[in-house]
């Protein structure tokens, strides 16, 4: 799964790299290392501009609210609860299926905190007979330094209670696409702890490779079988996981030292 991601590159960078054609500085967000549920983020994404003469869909980088509110939901509570989206039932799932084949994005990151724990109580999670509690965070990045393109989808819910011409009458908000996690050997290990990403967890973030980024984006790309080919996971070896400090855990700390490399964990798994 992902529930907790750094996001630092500055939105100049961000214009470049995906060549965006508008972004609005009212927009601009704090480099952001513990990034966690509900809070606004960055987006690609291409639609039409809001009142433009032109209707040709235009690639923007926008800030959104992570976790998805359906346009159908009463109120946008449950949103919190729905940040991520497995690719094998987004096509089919109520609130997924219409974002996927017209209302996709990718959410650019540096990578991505996941927790290892114990083997037997990990098993008890995946049986879904007990939560597992988080003990040693690890950080999962490209392991070349380049960006962590995360498949997205994005959404726009309309609160009723408030007039047309209110700033907040509508919402926008996102949801990261997560998939297997890959059983290959990492590209970068750490000197010791986990040899591949589904050591760590069963779950990861779906990172779209650049050749992938414009089909991605295309909302004019509506077959839903074509784009089910574009959730394949992205080759292996591709990135490195390292340790990072337990202080990560509490969504109150962000700094660039969450970021930093432990010489080994600082709390005992199964590794």
């Amino acid at each position: 799964m992902c529930g907790r991601y750094a996001a630092s590159r500055r939105p100049e960078d961000l214009t470049g790299l995906f060549e965006v054609e508008k972004w609005e500085p009212k927009e601009t967000l704090a480099p952001d290392f513990n990034v966690a549920p509900t809070k606004e983020v960055y987006a690609i994404l291409e639609r039409p501009l809001k009142d433009a003469e032109d209707p040709r869909p235009v690639r923007q980088l926008r800030s959104l609210k992570w976790g998805l509110v359906p346009s159908w939901a009463k109120t946008p509570e449950g949103g919190a609860r729905m940040i991520n989206a497995r690719a094998e039932t987004v096509h089919e799932k109520p609130s997924f299926r219409k974002p996927f084949v017209s209302r996709r994005c990718i959410l650019p990151a540096d990578g991505y905190y996941e927790w290892v724990t114990a083997a037997e109580e990990r098993q008890l999670e995946e049986q879904g007979k007990k939560k597992r509690p988080r003990k040693q965070p690890y950080f999962v990045t490209p392991a070349d330094g380049s960006v962590f393109a995360m498949a997205g989808l994005y959404e726009f819910w309309r609160d009723s209670t408030l007039p047309d011409d209110h700033p907040q009458a509508w919402w926008v908000t996102c949801s990261v696409i997560t998939t297997e996690a890959e059983t290959g050997p990492l590209g970068v290990a750490p000197a010791e702890g986990p040899r591949s990403l589904s050591d760590i967890h069963p779950r990861m973030p779906l990172m779209l490779t650049p050749d992938r980024w414009d089909a991605w984006l295309d909302p004019s790309r509506t077959d839903v079988d074509e784009l089910k080919s574009l959730l394949q996971p992205p080759p292996e070896g591709l990135m490195r996981a390292y340790p990072v400090t337990t202080a990560v855990s509490n969504v109150r700390n962000n700094g660039p030292e969450l970021l930093e490399e432990l010489a080994a964990p600082q709390e005992s798994t199964l590794f």
